[in-house]
């Protein structure tokens, strides 16, 4: 069970580092146009051409013909790494322009493929995973940290304020989550920078889905302020302060762990959805959610079938995200028993 969570935590950090270091693992900018190139296939690697086999791989020039795209065997172009490309910002700080891999120009090497403006799909997948995967976690720690302190302030205040604060939990259980965000984010502004709209995502998704983990909360502080050493020590005079710190916030935090594994994938999907109904991050700018709008066109849908590649990386992470939640509660129940 401990191995299982373990490898389960390795790939989810592998998948966040390779979205942190998207300028390096990206050879092209997201943004960058090829109109030459529109939803070109993905690109095909070589080891082998007339002269025999090669140890490094290389891509032949895509050409467009009356029957599609056709590959130029004239023209080879090794695929180099640590390649001298665009300028960029490491993480957003240290500008860089070395990238793991890439080709000379006028080659293009597009291991999933064009959009329709022939901006290379795999860089668009990288960065777009930043936006989106950042809004999950953003998301959940407001949910959790506001869940968290309604639901200790609930369950160890109770009366009054347990019947007030859980009615409003209530509330917003009863709403359908994804309705109303779409009716908020509808009101908002469109046209705002990127940053802002960020920024409204995070907040709106975040705000709606406290309620769950604050009842959650709520019951594991009513049961652990009944037990005897948590009495035991009020009756010595320690302070409420002191209690929750000592004996009650971890139990929560075993709990929270596990919440943010089942909520950070479902805000994913909360921003990728209003992304992809032209409520959240715009063009140019990324997002899993606005790259996978261009498929609502069923001619685009049924053709090119790698600018699915978004949906499989939100499948993925979904799953991951899944049952490394599944390990966290069978170890709580395990500890618990």
């Amino acid at each position: 069970m401990r191995a299982k969570t373990a490898i389960l935590i390795a790939v989810l950090a592998a998948l966040h580092l390779a979205l942190l270091f998207a300028g390096f693992l990206a050879p092209y900018d997201p943004a960058k146009q090829d109109r030459d190139l529109p939803y070109a296939p993905p690109t095909r690697l070589h080891f082998r051409d007339g002269n025999g086999w090669h140890l490094r791989p290389f891509v032949y020039r895509l050409t467009a013909g009356p029957y599609g795209y056709q590959e130029d065997s004239s023209q080879a172009f090794p695929v180099r790494l640590l390649f001298k490309g665009h300028v960029y910002k490491l993480s957003g700080v240290a500008p860089l322009e070395w990238h793991l891999f890439g080709v000379d120009q006028p080659g293009k090497i597009a291991l999933f493929g064009t959009d329709e403006f022939g901006r290379d799909e795999f860089s668009r997948l990288l960065y777009g995973g930043q936006i989106s995967v950042a809004a999950g976690i953003v998301a959940t720690l407001m949910a959790l940290i506001t869940g968290a302190i309604f639901g200790i302030v609930a369950g160890y205040y109770g009366r009054m304020l347990d019947d007030f604060l859980m009615g409003g939990t209530e509330l917003f259980l009863c709403l359908p989550w994804l309705y109303f965000l779409l009716g908020v984010r509808a009101f908002l502004p469109l046209h705002i920078s990127p940053a802002r709209t960020f920024l409204l995502l995070t907040t709106v998704i975040g705000l709606i889905g406290w309620a769950r983990p604050a009842r959650l909360v709520r019951g594991i502080v009513l049961s652990a302020r009944t037990r005897n050493y948590v009495l035991a020590a009020k009756g010595f005079g320690a302070s409420d302060f002191y209690l929750m710190r000592r004996h009650i916030l971890p139990e929560v935090m075993s709990v929270l762990l596990t919440q943010s594994a089942l909520l950070v994938p479902r805000y994913i999907a909360a921003e990728v959805t209003l992304s992809f109904f032209g409520l959240g991050v715009n063009e140019p700018m990324a997002s899993w959610g606005n790259m996978l709008s261009v498929l609502q066109r069923y001619s685009v849908l049924v053709s090119y079938g790698w600018l699915l590649a978004p949906a499989a990386a939100l499948v993925i992470t979904s799953v991951i995200y899944a049952l490394l939640a599944d390990a966290l509660h069978s170890r709580l129940e395990f500890h618990s028993t």
